[in-house]
């Protein structure tokens, strides 16, 4: 009797739960929506490690306005009784034209991190793109995947480049479909909100972080029961096992290899039969670069504006970009992304797709798995109140016509 007690107390704690994670979600109307709840939820240090950028912030805020600053020209009376998000990329179908971009550390937003992302992603019809600085592994997330999941790799290239191989060998079997290279680390950005916070990887429970654990009981419950977090991909005898509290730019100025060139795009593609997607170009000549190399596709990308300030904002950079090398390989644009109306937008100005990491970040922070599924609807019917609105019942109808830049 006192067992079946206690399971019932456990299923009443866990439907209050979802209860209150329900009614959450009800007053989430948009993104900033599930940032504020994210902020409410996690610790200070948490949050800004999610949230911030580099140095003044200025490309942060660069890349959401640039997509807020373009404007929509609609064609009317186009018949749009049935509107169909969905389009191909990599030469796979997507429900809509959405890449969830790699991010490290997200089991400190959520305890089940990628693992719940992977199922969201797959449940909504878009690639999930595991980070190596993930706090789940290459296996892992492949064991929650359901049939037709798709899974993408993120590389960096550490010194030691029989560690990266031995990654890239993993993924392969475990049926990740692509690679994505991360080409704007040579060296971390300043990343001043961590700086001040001292914030370090996994995040510690010390006297520094005593109140603000306090002030966010329910965050610092979940951590302390978890399993320890820590860099699932990269174990070795030259970088350990990850487990140990450190400064990220500590860790990456001892790990990264600030020597990456184009020979290693080479040496990668020796490595890895599938398609290689390039993240962080940001020039014209390095696009035409990455087409003359034969990757299969380029992210626009800076980091989230978590690396150099002042870099391009993607969406700025998206049609020279696509008019150079469209016709040669595929172009997704990465950075700012908050609504179904800025996927209208990339795609309309060429992009195949787009890509985001923050959004899903926010949404396990606010949520969990719950709340990352709330988001990615949210997106697609974002995108497709948008294509209704803009007289587009296709991604194919998408063009450049329907979107109009500010003069600069």
């Amino acid at each position: 009797m006192g067992m079946l007690r206690t399971l019932r107390s456990v299923v009443r704690l866990r439907r209050s739960e979802l209860d209150r994670t329900a009614r959450r979600l009800r007053g989430a109307a948009n993104l900033d929506d599930l940032r504020r709840l994210a902020k409410k939820r996690l610790p200070g240090g948490v949050f800004d490690y999610i949230d911030g950028g580099a140095e003044d912030e200025l490309t942060l805020d660069r890349n959401v306005r640039s997509f807020r600053e373009a404007e929509f020209r609609p064609r009317v009376l186009r018949d749009m009784g049935a509107v169909d998000t969905s389009s191909m990329l990599l030469g796979r179908p997507l429900a809509f034209p959405f890449v969830t971009a790699p991010t490290g550390f997200p089991r400190i937003a959520d305890p089940e991190g990628e693992l719940a992302v992977v199922r969201a992603a797959a449940r909504a019809g878009v690639p999930f793109t595991l980070s190596t600085m993930g706090t789940r592994s290459i296996e892992e997330c492949a064991e929650v995947a359901p049939e037709g999941a798709r899974l993408w790799f993120q590389v960096y290239t550490w010194r030691d480049r029989s560690l990266v191989q031995e990654m890239v060998e993993r993924s392969a079997a475990a049926g990740y479909e692509a690679l994505v290279l991360t080409v704007d680390t040579a060296v971390l950005g300043r990343r001043e909100r961590d700086v001040r916070r001292g914030f370090t990887l996994p995040p510690e429970i010390g006297p520094g972080t005593f109140l603000d654990g306090m002030l966010h009981p329910g965050w610092t419950w979940r951590f302390l029961r978890s399993e320890p977090i820590r860099f699932s991909n990269v174990v070795g005898s030259s970088v350990g096992d990850g487990s140990d509290a450190v400064s990220l730019a500590e860790y990456m100025t001892t790990q990264f290899d600030p020597g990456l060139s184009w020979r290693d795009v080479e040496w990668l593609q020796s490595i890895w039969d599938g398609p290689i997607v390039l993240k962080g170009i940001q020039t014209v000549a390095d696009a035409r670069l990455a087409a003359d190399a034969g990757v299969a596709a380029i992210a626009l990308s800076n980091h989230g504006g978590r690396q150099l300030d002042g870099a391009p904002a993607p969406f700025d950079l998206l049609p020279e970009v696509v008019d150079a090398v469209g016709h040669r390989l595929e172009v997704i644009c990465d950075g700012g992304v908050r609504r179904g109306s800025d996927v209208v937008k990339a795609c309309a100005l060429g992009a195949a797709a787009v890509m985001a990491g923050r959004a899903h970040l926010y949404a396990l922070g606010a949520a969990g798995e719950r709340g990352v599924d709330h988001m990615l609807e949210f997106m697609q019917a974002g995108t497709a109140r948008t294509m209704a609105l803009c007289g587009a019942a296709t991604v194919a109808d998408l063009d450049p016509t329907l979107v109009r830049l500010p003069s600069r």
